[in-house]
């Protein structure tokens, strides 16, 4: 049967698509890389089912195909997750950004600590999943998005505590640092080195053996399951936590008029009606969901999650360092050495400022104990007795056991990394 002009032309089409579609899936990578996206294209589809869904095929990632190791330190504020990040910001090898997520924060929700919004969380962990793979694979420029105003001719002057990176402070991303400025403040080095070139950026990170992250801005270790099973990147995650207590104690000297209203209540010893108890609560329903995941041991976890108390780090940081650095599989650098001597032994007046890590880490830990009423404790354990019985944290059942330093609030727990 003879087939008409049409007919043989639409076949011809058809077998020219179906050989093209061939080719493009057999040399399709088996990886994807995340575009750079205006935040407003960090829609709520985002989710951490899989990685593919975040992120488009892009050739610049071939960088991150080395055995790099990442590293993400996942916190709340006033964990003492600032001390944790400088055992990686002193070691030679490591590029170390402190809280890059701040801006993502700050431009797609400005009001997102008052915001208890569902849809507000999702937004802002999307797009902080697509900043940090970026990151994570050098490319700095993605932070461009989120600074504000944005930078010009990669050149800024506005990111968020640049001056706790140690890679941001020295050359070549500052060149006009001498011999004398090998220690440089936080506030110093902004003022010895000017604008933050991030083109000088991105080659510095690039030049590093590891990158690693701290942030407080994600809540749970399962908002990063599409990170930690990316098989670009290497990720692996030191989850830091801290007695609640503690860190209601901290915040509430910190963050004086946040937490106005439990002062105020630490103060009189009569609980404000108004009294925001989420600012507690929060926190304890974020660990003991993450925690809860990471000790269930699920298999996209295996041999990339380490959990830390800050209790155990402080009372012993030279140990619990050398632990946190076998697990990672980096070889430890005398400069965290020195550093840990250095920063775990001081005075009251050794703390510059709220986020100083000069102290004496044993007695931080503990410090709280003093800090708050035992009626404030007493709330804190009913709110939180779930995870401070998983964490290990015992419970004061009076004022005098409260203030008694020889009866330690802290079990003995050997939290082994999942391996």
């Amino acid at each position: 049967m003879q087939c008409s002009w049409k007919a043989v032309l639409l076949l011809a089409l058809a077998s020219i698509a179906i050989q093209y579609t061939a080719i493009r899936t057999l040399t399709a990578k088996s990886f994807h890389s995340c575009p750079i996206p205006s935040p407003v294209n960090c829609s709520l589809s985002q989710e951490t089912e899989s990685a593919d869904r975040l992120c488009d095929e892009s050739p610049s990632f071939a960088y991150n195909l080395s055995r790099k190791i990442h590293v993400l330190i996942l916190a709340t504020t006033r964990s003492g997750s600032s001390f944790v990040g400088q055992l990686f910001n002193q070691h030679f090898d490591v590029f170390y950004l402190f809280e890059p997520l701040y801006h993502v924060q700050y431009t797609l929700i400005p009001k997102l600590t008052q915001s208890k919004s569902t849809t507000d969380r999702r937004v802002m962990l999307g797009a902080s999943r697509d900043l940090l793979r970026s990151l994570y694979d050098c490319d700095l420029y993605f932070l461009e998005n989120y600074i504000k105003p944005q930078p010009v001719n990669h050149t800024t002057d506005r990111l968020f505590r640049r001056g706790a990176s140690k890679a941001l402070c020295s050359p070549p991303v500052c060149e006009s640092l001498g011999p004398s400025d090998l220690q440089l403040e936080e506030g110093d080095c902004v003022k010895k080195c000017g604008t933050l070139n991030l083109t000088l950026a991105t080659e510095s990170c690039k030049e590093h053996g590891h990158v690693a992250i701290k942030t407080v801005r994600v809540p749970e270790v399962s908002d990063l399951r599409a990170l930690v099973e990316d098989p670009r990147l290497n990720l692996k995650v030191i989850q830091l936590v801290r007695d609640p207590r503690g860190i209601l104690a901290s915040r509430s000297e910190t963050f004086r008029d946040t937490y106005r209203l439990w002062r105020i209540w630490d103060g009189t010893g009569r609980r404000p009606y108004n009294l925001d108890v989420t600012q507690l609560t929060t926190v304890c329903e974020d660990f003991l969901n993450s925690v809860s995941t990471g000790l269930n041991r699920p298999s996209w976890l295996k041999g990339k999650y380490m959990l830390v108390r800050y209790e155990d780090l402080a009372r012993n940081p030279m140990r619990k360092t050398e632990e946190i650095y076998s697990f990672l599989g980096i070889p430890m650098d005398s400069n965290i050495e020195r550093w840990i001597q250095n920063n775990t032994r001081g005075d009251r007046s050794s703390a510059k400022h709220k986020y100083g890590t000069v102290r004496n880490s044993a007695a931080t830990a503990e410090k709280w104990r003093f800090r708050l009423s035992y009626e404030i404790v007493e709330f804190t354990q009913n709110a939180c007795q779930q995870v401070l019985a998983q964490l290990g944290y015992k419970m004061a059942g009076s004022e005098e056991e409260l203030k008694n330093l020889s009866i330690s609030l802290v079990e003995e727990r050997d939290f082994l990394p999942f391996s």
